[in-house]
């Protein structure tokens, strides 16, 4: 089933914020209003839960976003390990914080694929340092905005996500 652009258009105003979650930063990335690209945008700088859940209101708030999606660093073979669990707390912490959505995917190789689409960019390695964690944010948001438009079925509105993720109980 194809959707045009007007379907998109037609829902409420859209706006999701994407989190690539390690112990030193966290990189952020935006979509655009269609829910249809999504852009690198910065790094924050890791210093405490409290302070890095700030940040992340502050994103949420200037970007006016409608829902949050984080990478889960699951293991190749789909289990949950050390990364994936310290995640997983920082999610949980997050979905008290802010009143929007808060969902997770499987992030396995977005690093990977961000370090490529940096190197297809023609950006050098010693360049790439602070521009993996945003890259690696936006590869995370664009695997979640391509999940929603090939199951409409499962998206009724922008504004009603089933939240069957892996952040775990909340």
């Amino acid at each position: 089933m194809s959707i045009s652009l007007n379907h998109f258009a037609t829902r409420d105003p859209f706006s999701a914020l994407g989190l690539d979650v390690g112990n030193r930063r966290i990189g952020v990335a935006g979509s655009d209003r269609l829910g249809l690209l999504a852009t690198g945008l910065g790094v924050i700088q890791r210093r405490s839960l409290a302070e890095d859940i700030a940040q992340v209101q502050e994103w949420i708030r200037r970007r006016q976003a409608t829902v949050v999606v984080v990478g889960i660093p699951l293991l190749a073979d789909g289990s949950l390990g050390s990364q994936a669990r310290k995640v997983q707390r920082f999610v949980r912490a997050l979905q008290v914080a802010v009143d929007l959505p808060v969902v997770t995917v499987n992030e396995y190789l977005s690093t990977v694929q961000a370090e490529w689409d940096l190197r297809e960019a023609g950006i050098p390695a010693k360049a790439q340092k602070g521009l993996i964690d945003q890259q690696s944010a936006a590869v995370i948001l664009q695997t979640w905005l391509d999940e929603r438009r090939a199951s409409p079925s499962e998206m009724p509105g922008w504004q009603s996500w089933d939240n069957t993720d892996y952040a775990g109980e909340v």
